[in-house]
């Protein structure tokens, strides 16, 4: 049985290299993100990026929905990738990284295709029920992940996905010795997603770890 590979720095530049060629805005996102200090950790990776376009094209995912947008470059990598009429609603509730996030999509001319909400998910997401996605991404406060699924699961339509970053979180997950609240949060959902029957799942090591779930 072949074992996986262990991914060096050196080795995820090399991978990085010959990967999709980024947007100039997208590159521009990332410079900028370099400049906060420990918050650029809410960043998805490039790997991630190019993953969610992919994923995109090749199921023909028309309308997305975000839940945390931090400064963008997951929500322009995802409108990217959609068709000149596709949609993207994308939701966080910090107003100040809102609108370096509204900045970059207008530089990308990627606006007409996105829309942002100023609010808390769990508000937002109460009022959605009339629309349907053909998938979710999920980078958001971790403690709140089980009801953003379960609030998900109800806005996709059959054979849609719902994919969810951090799920490894850090490898803490295996760390037997780390009990604290987020790693046993993410811990349980974890769980409680390989044991959704209304679910096919698959944890990819991108990243922090994404689960790529498909409605059945």
């Amino acid at each position: 049985m072949g074992a996986n590979l262990y991914i060096t720095e050196k080795l995820q530049n090399y991978i990085n290299d010959f990967g999709l060629t980024l947007n100039p805005v997208q590159e521009e996102i990332i410079e900028y993100n370099k400049t906060l200090g420990a918050t650029k950790r809410m960043q998805v990776d490039l790997s991630q990026c190019y993953f969610l376009h992919l994923i995109i094209k090749v199921s023909n995912i028309k309308n997305v929905l975000e839940i945390g947008t931090f400064t963008g470059l997951s929500a322009l990598s995802i409108s990217l990738a959609l068709p000149d009429d596709g949609k993207l609603i994308t939701l966080d509730k910090n107003e100040e990284t809102n609108k370096i996030a509204l900045n970059f999509f207008k530089k990308a001319h990627q606006d007409h295709k996105i829309q942002t909400i100023v609010k808390t998910a769990l508000e937002t997401l109460s009022v959605l029920n009339n629309k349907k996605f053909d998938m979710v991404f999920i980078d958001a406060d971790k403690m709140n992940y089980r009801e953003y699924y379960e609030r998900s699961l109800n806005l996709i339509n059959k054979g849609g996905l719902i994919i969810i970053d951090n799920v490894l979180w850090h490898g803490e997950v295996v760390d037997e010795k780390n009990n604290d609240k987020l790693t046993m949060n993410i811990r349980e959902f974890n769980k409680f997603v390989s044991e959704d029957k209304r679910v096919e799942q698959v944890i990819i090591p991108l990243g922090d770890g994404m689960t790529v779930c498909r409605r059945l």
